[in-house]
């Protein structure tokens, strides 16, 4: 670096560099102790849900069905298995901090130049900073030359800021202020230099940077479990207390009153087997697996798969606007030159106007011949476009002298030279007024442009100035004021929105998600952009400022009402999150740079940026959108919606066809015959039950009005009492069906094996016919024998094929102590299993009819 003299920055010594790692450590963020296998598998099997399945496989084991335990058993290897992964996936987001806040670093050290590892950067170190470095640790600028950081990953402002010098004299800098804002003599860990260069002193290193910060609001945030997994493992515990309880007291009832210790023992564990709802936990892991892998065909990565159940329920959407709205890419948005002005409407598909050429022409001359900055790559990009074989493109010219950005002056010079002339070439650009200021205007003459300036940035743009000059003198003068400048006119800047991102907003809405935008830029922009992509009450704003005075509560009633936050930092974002949780709403938030993580894993769903997002952003969130495309979000929530929707009729089949299991294991304590069913009639309904929930219900399509629906009340249950009371009324009438065809064969002196087989064909085809009915609470049975289900299809060949083995295969039909149906008998069993879904099917048109859809939500 040329225009510094290091040999004024001897830098730390060898000595002074291994004691401050001693005591600072490496600039690094703590990775924490990580839990051990061992420890994740007991958190998980403590859960009631995991081991009621342990129990179930045990039980089985003493039945002697070897074949049912081992496969329970294996559905808690597969759960644990799953959940595990979850677990060690969410303890990667500060090692993804970790490699992000330690890049290279070149530091002078015993006077020399030499580059390290930035982990080894210690407090006290003179680090070179260039264009296009990443900052390796939170510094004091010491000296620079025309500086600017990109400091979006910790504020969301994707425009550049300036830096200015610190006093080197100084033993001690004062403390850092916070990331943000033009002037400011500290650069920031993991910020991009994307111009100037700067020789700059350390201050603060690993976890004690701003990024550190950062790091350390993630480690302490707690992941909620999930409202679903509360309320079934919740309803599951109950459920067990009722079976074992009842299966006790089957158990004394029959060996007390008549007796018979064994019969009551085997009646018992029939009764638990019958009663347990070992289906629930199975199924809600695999709808939620299935899920993910359904949702990634729409570009959306799960990363935290109990995060699904929840999407589909979601109230508000957090969005970041900078790269999740906006493309994070500066455009060239409006010219203004020679009282005229120019949109991008109007040159993107024509020709720039003459009157507008010298502003580009200029406004390419005053920026660096190979940009790093954004505006000057856009800039850049319009002149090679629209100027391209013109005289107004100079590649030719000589470069002479830079004159960079002040505090004193906020504008910028390049000289230029060129054979065919003598005279030096001069432009600028720079702050509106700064550029005003150089071509000494009058009153008159600033008020007008003033009043240019006003009306862009009302617009949301950012406004440059550029101004031009001749000079004739061969030795150049050391003040920009010196040359006599001539306006030319004013550029304006902006982060466009996303194409598809009114779109997605409008059918979000639609699905009554409200949007609410959270941003670090100016609330001009920030107003601009909501307006533009169709954000409700847009002219509402809070800012960091305004959000930093407000108390919980002036925070929590102001923000049913305001839909745009702007000019936050990071801490505040979690805060904005955490008062929305506060009011009762599921929140997910969206986002795809650092200053997001902490919201991202706070929110009841963080959705990051697959491809423009940091790692920390992807670790910290609960899915990743692939794409990037924010429309993406919207078929993720009707994906969400579509499985709970899903879910809960598996949940209502499951409650519906263990009413007559349990009803048919009860009823020989109150009519003393002999057990109707017993545990290998159960295991044959289990091979029907578990691939029905698991695969049938999770495979059916989405009832047609299900996005148009409003999310579902933060406080509903998946168990509400009407839907319950709909489940146990489908059970009852399948299980009058049996018992009434069990009681005509018994008084027709058929015989017990008869009137078993017979029950239990009746069992058989009802539960099919559960199946086929609650596949749809809106369409009929007929209908829906028409709708493609290949999996149905499937369960019903299996559950036909295998009943007909059972009554007809001499071996299987003793196993199951049946006889020999006649057709009669199975014309019989399916007359009364449509009448118990004839029931259901009254039920649901009653529904629909009158337009009661409680029952679904």
């Amino acid at each position: 670096m040329k225009s510094f003299d290091l040999s004024a920055f001897p830098g730390l010594s060898s000595t002074e560099v291994a004691e401050r790692l001693q005591k600072n450590g490496f600039n690094e963020l703590p990775s924490g102790k990580k839990r051990r296998l061992v420890d994740i598998a007991f958190e998980v099997i403590k859960e009631p849900m995991f081991i009621l399945l342990v129990s179930c496989g045990t039980l089985y084991l003493l039945l002697g069905d070897i074949q049912e335990a081992f496969l329970l058993l294996g559905f808690v290897f597969i759960i644990m298995t799953i959940t595990f992964f979850q677990e060690r996936k969410t303890e990667n987001a500060l090692e993804a901090l970790r490699d992000l806040s330690s890049p290279r670093a070149l530091v002078i050290r015993d006077g020399l130049e030499k580059r390290i590892a930035g982990r080894e950067v210690v407090p006290g170190d003179i680090i070179v900073i260039n264009e296009g470095d990443r900052v390796p640790a939170d510094a004091a600028v010491l000296q620079s030359i025309n500086l600017s950081a990109d400091e979006s990953l910790l504020t969301g402002e994707s425009v550049p800021v300036r830096k200015s010098n610190i006093d080197p004299k100084l033993e001690i800098p004062p403390l850092l202020g916070t990331p943000g804002g033009d002037d400011q003599p500290f650069i920031y860990s993991g910020s991009m230099i994307v111009q100037g260069q700067a020789i700059a002193r350390v201050i603060k290193t690993g976890q004690f940077t701003e990024l550190g910060k950062i790091g350390k609001a993630i480690g302490s945030i707690e992941i909620e479990a999930t409202p679903l997994k509360k309320e079934i493992g919740k309803l599951v515990k109950n459920i067990a207390i009722i079976g074992a309880s009842l299966c006790i007291v089957v158990v004394l009832i029959i060996g007390l009153i008549r007796g018979e210790w064994l019969q009551g023992l085997l009646a018992g564990l029939t009764l638990a087997m019958a009663i347990l709802p070992e289906e629930f936990p199975v199924v809600l892991t695999i709808f939620l697996a299935l899920g993910a892998w359904r949702i990634s065909k729409h570009n959306v990565l799960t990363r935290r798969i109990p995060a699904i159940e929840t999407l589909g329920a979601s109230t508000v959407l957090c969005v970041d606007k900078t790269g999740t709205l906006t493309l994070n890419k500066m455009e060239i948005a409006k010219l203004y030159a020679s009282d005229k002005y120019l949109g991008n409407n109007e040159f993107e598909s024509n020709p720039i106007p003459e009157t507008f050429h010298a502003l580009v022409e200029y406004g390419i001359l005053a920026s660096r011949k190979d940009p790093f900055d954004p505006m000057e790559k856009a800039l850049k990009t319009l002149g090679e476009l629209k100027l391209s074989g013109t005289e107004h493109l100079h590649n030719l010219w000589q470069l002479v002298e830079e004159y960079p950005l002040s505090g004193e002056l906020l504008a910028m010079s390049n000289v230029w030279k060129s054979e065919s002339r003598q005279q030096f070439t001069i432009s600028s650009k720079g702050a509106p007024e700064a550029i005003v200021d150089l071509c000494h205007l009058s009153s008159e003459e600033k008020k007008c442009l003033s009043d240019v300036v006003d009306k862009m940035s009302s617009e949301g743009l950012r406004v440059l100035g550029v101004a031009n000059a001749i000079y004739d003198i061969k030795d150049l003068p050391v003040n920009q004021h010196d040359f006599e400048f001539k306006f030319i006119g004013f550029i304006g800047f902006a982060d466009p929105p996303r194409p598809a991102v009114p779109q997605a907003i409008e059918e979000a809405y639609k699905a009554g998600i409200r949007i609410i935008m959270i941003t670090g830029d100016h609330p001009g922009t920030a107003k601009n952009i909501a307006r533009k992509i169709g954000l409700k009450n847009w002219e509402k704003v809070i800012t960091g400022q305004e959000l930093s005075e407000m108390n919980e509560e002036e925070l929590a009633q102001r923000i049913k009402e305001t839909n745009i936050f702007c000019r936050v930092v990071p801490e505040q974002k979690l805060k904005i999150v955490n008062t929305l949780k506060s009011i009762g709403e599921i929140v997910s938030m969206t986002g795809d740079g650092v200053n997001d993580a902490p919201a991202l894993k706070s929110a009841h769903i963080g959705i990051a940026m697959g491809k423009r997002g940091t790692d920390v952003a992807r670790e910290s969130a609960s899915l990743v959108l692939l794409d990037d495309d924010f429309s993406s979000i919207v078929g993720a929530v009707k994906m969400g919606r579509r499985i709970y929707d899903n879910l809960k009729k598996a949940m209502s089949y499951i409650i519906s066809i263990h009413v007559p299991i349990a009803g048919l294991s009860l009823l020989p304590l109150f009519i003393g015959k002999d057990l109707i069913l017993l545990p290998v009639h159960i295991v044959f309904l289990e091979l029907i039950i578990d691939p029905a929930c698991s695969i049938v219900f999770e495979a059916e399509k989405e009832e047609k009005d299900l996005l148009s629906r409003p999310p579902r009340k933060v406080n509903e249950p998946l168990f509400g009492r009407k839907n319950v009371l709909f489940s146990l009324l489908q059970g009852i009438a399948v299980l009058l069906a049996s018992m009434a065809v069990y009681f005509v064969t018994i008084y027709g002196n058929k015989g017990q094996s008869e009137a078993r087989a017979m029950a239990f064909t009746t069992l058989i085809l009802s539960n099919l016919g559960l199946i086929l009915s609650n596949r749809s609470w809106s369409i009929d049975m007929f209908h829906l024998l028409i709708e493609k289900n290949v999996a149905f299809n499937w369960i019903v060949l299996f559950a036909v094929s295998f009943l007909l083995i059972a009554l007809f295969v001499p071996s299987v039909n003793n196993l199951f102590l049946f006889t020999y149906l006649h057709l009669d008998d199975l014309l019989a069993c399916l007359l009364a299993a449509f009448a118990s879904i004839a029931f259901t099917e009254i039920i649901k048109l009653i529904i629909n009819l009158n337009k009661v859809k409680d029952l679904r939500y």
